[in-house]
């Protein structure tokens, strides 16, 4: 089915490999945005310092800032023609 929508592609702006880029750089921000979930306690008076793991606080936005930055470089890359 993807095949089909990806034949006729004359009148778009982005070729076949620019819209492949941007799904590849959707799927690392969803990942990103994945590592930053968890951390709750399940006791609201009681706090759970785990929110604040290197996961969560560094890594997870890192991952996140690079997907948008793959997202600009998937939008800006020349299709070949």
């Amino acid at each position: 089915m993807a095949k089909k929508y990806f034949e006729n592609m004359e009148g778009f702006a982005l070729g076949k490999e620019n819209l492949k880029l941007l799904l590849i750089g959707f799927v690392i921000i969803v990942f990103g945005f994945l590592l930053m979930v968890g951390g709750k306690s399940s006791d609201p008076s009681i706090f759970n310092p785990e929110i604040f793991s290197f996961r969560r606080i560094t890594l997870a936005p890192m991952v996140v800032l690079f997907g948008f930055l793959f997202e600009i470089y998937a939008i800006m890359k020349k299709p070949k023609e």
